[in-house]
């Protein structure tokens, strides 16, 4: 048996090693810096964030089984990577809808953001304008289409639209987004109706928070959400007039059951930008949004919170693009946790890719410098994937570099 050889150590040996850092005294960057990945951010912004606003985000329709699928699907993925390539450069960059994005992603539209952080949309537009990625306001956004533009007016802005019952002011909101620089409309369609948040129901969630015995309770252990939301100015929405009632009640009373096809030709012509439509769930409603004027779509459940059990857009992913071809711009949301789902996503057929929760997560978690936070871990991320996988700019990912396994296998109905 060999044995150690061993001597007293000299203080020339170990110097070297002690390499001590000061302690970051901003409490943020230092809960930040351990962060290394979207679902450390989850566990962040779990402990810093009141229940409901925390379920909120992190829920589903029912039993939440189709985010589960749709994040199954994105883990199920087999990378094939080529080898010696040089990949000493890689370029992230790539141009959606005639403009380019420094990263194949942006942030999708969130309705109430200023719930999970104060800070809310003009947080995650500042951050997006500096990555140089677009933002997606929401029509049931909780900071107003001005004040927007006004915190990034250089940044790419779109804006999400829901075809309401008010058609005036339906109409009246893409003027002001027109008037205020905002280049694309997104027409989220998978809403006739509010899926069935079963969490925002066991919390009591309404529009604001409202301080009952439990939220108190809650409040005892997060108190800088409450301070926040207590000092800063109340949100307002202009189809709330009485500012409050539960997530059901107020959506009920804003989305029209009645919407057809038609009325995306309406749109088409009422809109001079962009038009995308948001929440295509089958091959022939891809097809047919084209054939009414769309200039692309957004494959999507609506991150699992409308329909369980809905189509796994990943899966749905490359039959809608060999059926559309390039009569558009083809993108994807729902699932996305990491660089790597992006990466695969891309490979397998999408032009562009949106994530929600992920940077709602980094929202929590820090404000502004959170979300900041999540797009850099995306960004390593993806130039990481991209090296491995051997290729050096977005164009060259494709269907050679993924392999889509299934866990469950449809089951033909006689």
């Amino acid at each position: 048996m060999v044995s150690l050889k061993r001597q007293v150590p000299k203080v020339k040996d170990f110097a070297p090693l002690l390499k001590f850092k000061m302690p970051e005294a901003n409490a943020t960057a230092r809960r930040l810096s351990n962060a290394h990945t979207i679902a450390d951010l989850r566990r962040i912004a779990k402990r810093r964030t009141p229940a409901g606003p925390f379920d909120y985000t992190d829920g589903a329709a029912d039993h939440e089984i189709s985010i589960e699928r749709s994040r199954q699907a994105f883990l199920d993925v087999e990378f094939q990577p080529g080898i010696l390539r040089d990949v000493t450069d890689v370029n992230m960059t790539t141009t959606v809808l005639g403009k380019e994005s420094a990263l194949p992603f942006g942030m999708a539209p969130t309705g109430f953001t200023r719930m999970m952080h104060s800070a809310g949309e003009r947080a995650v537009a500042s951050a997006a304008a500096r990555a140089g990625i677009p933002y997606s306001l929401s029509t049931v956004g909780t900071t107003s289409i001005e004040e927007v533009a006004a915190t990034a007016p250089n940044g790419r802005r779109w804006f999400q639209l829901y075809l309401w019952k008010n058609r005036d002011l339906s109409l009246e909101l893409i003027e002001n987004a027109a008037k205020s620089g905002y280049d694309t409309l997104i027409i989220t369609v998978d809403v006739p109706t509010t899926g069935n948040r079963v969490r925002d129901l066991r919390n009591g969630m309404s529009i604001p928070p409202q301080l009952t015995l439990k939220t108190l309770l809650d409040a005892s252990y997060r108190p800088e959400w409450w301070i926040n939301f207590l000092t800063t100015e109340p949100y307002t929405f202009a189809f709330d007039r009485e500012g409050s009632g539960s997530l059901g009640d107020l959506v009920s009373t804003l989305y029209d059951s009645s919407v057809t096809f038609e009325d995306l030709r309406w749109m088409r012509e009422v809109w001079k930008g962009h038009l995308i439509v948001k929440g295509i769930q089958t091959v022939d409603d891809a097809e047919r949004a084209f054939e009414h004027g769309a200039d692309g779509i957004v494959v999507s459940n609506h991150g699992g919170r409308q329909l369980d059990r809905a189509p796994v857009p990943f899966h749905l992913l490359p039959r809608i693009v060999d059926r559309v071809g390039d009569r558009g711009t083809v993108m994807l949301d729902t699932g996305i946790t990491s660089g790597a789902d992006i990466v695969a996503a891309i490979a397998l057929g999408a032009d562009f890719t949106l994530i929600g929760r992920a940077y709602l997560y980094g929202l929590m978690a820090g404000g502004e410098a959170g979300v900041t936070r999540c797009i850099d871990i995306l960004s390593s991320e993806i130039e990481r994937t991209m090296a491995l996988l051997g290729v050096t700019s977005v164009s060259e990912l494709n269907r050679d570099h993924v392999r889509a396994l299934t866990r469950s296998v449809p089951v033909a109905i006689a």
